[in-house]
């Protein structure tokens, strides 16, 4: 659906090209149409509140305090390794924590946080940061990276995507290995810890997969081209986004509806990410940042 936000949209468009700090919006409740398909039906989203003023935000990641880490790719080409790229904090309300809590990236992209470290894929390797104070600890460097991407923590191991060579890998402070890798993964993008599987999202094909382990995996649903973020919902299923601007349900049983879709309203949804009963996402464009509540109709 098309979401009757012009006028919000308008005003954050505004916001984000001043170059001010973020600030945060509230906004009425937007819900989705009718689900295509009866198992999806019993979900909607709820909009909480929407937060502008970022550069190109991409990934999402819960801080220890319940607020939100937010990746920013900064000005300029996302390519370039220019050092532009900076981690933003919110509150859980979506009020400004800090609007540079991590500085010196170059284009960061997916989050993830372990063990008091901040993760941040940024493209030629991962930066890491303390979770608490935002200070620098160094940078694993990854060997012949195409594009990182997204990240996660999966049985104790933090993971990050390569979208350019349909690879996960695995690091550690002594640095990065392969942790799997397939052709089939091409374009793969979102990557999400569940219990004993882990989830993949691509690209190309806009695949949902579970990873049993590195060699055994189920196509849970596809579809979803251009699929980014993958969020779990409380008592089953999942939300897909899609980059361009569409977030996906996808039910237990595999099957995909369309929640959303923002892409005339030139409103991007990128690496969606749920805590709780919350979806955070962030919007690459027009610089913002949203939050829904997943709810029953």
């Amino acid at each position: 659906m098309r979401l009757p936000l012009a006028g919000l949209v308008a005003a954050l468009l505004t916001a984000a090209c001043s170059g001010e700090a973020p600030e945060k919006t509230v906004g009425p409740a937007v819900a989705p149409e009718a689900a295509a398909a009866p198992e999806a039906a019993s979900r909607s989203l709820e909009l909480v509140w929407m937060a502008s003023g970022f550069e190109q935000p991409e990934g999402a990641a819960l801080a220890p305090d319940g607020g939100y880490f937010i990746s920013n790719i900064g000005p300029g080409d996302p390519a370039d390794l220019d050092g532009n790229g900076h981690i933003s904090k919110l509150n859980a309300d979506g009020s400004v924590a800090a609007a540079k809590f991590a500085e010196g990236l170059d284009a960061p992209a997916g989050l993830a946080v372990h063990e008091g470290v901040l993760y941040a894929a940024d493209r030629d390797g991962v930066a890491m940061f303390d979770a608490s104070t935002g200070a620098p600890g160094g940078k694993v460097l990854i060997e012949g990276a195409g594009f990182l991407n997204d990240m996660t923590v999966w049985k104790g191991d933090v993971l990050v995507s390569d979208s350019g060579t349909a690879t996960i890998h695995k690091i550690t402070p002594e640095g990065a290995s392969v942790f799997a890798t397939n052709a089939a993964w091409d374009g793969i993008n979102g990557i999400l810890g569940d219990g004993d599987r882990l989830l993949i999202a691509t690209m190309t094909e806009g695949k949902l997969i579970g990873l049993d382990s590195a060699s055994a995996e189920t196509l849970i649903a596809a579809g979803m081209k251009d699929a980014d973020g993958i969020g779990l919902i409380p008592g089953g299923g999942y939300l897909v986004s899609s980059w361009p601007g569409e977030i996906h349900h996808v039910s237990p049983g595999g099957v995909v509806s369309l929640l959303m879709d923002t892409k005339a309203d030139g409103i991007l949804q990128n690496d969606l990410s749920v805590f709780g009963d919350v979806v955070i996402v962030p919007n690459w464009e027009p610089g913002t940042v949203t939050a829904w509540k997943i709810t029953n109709p």
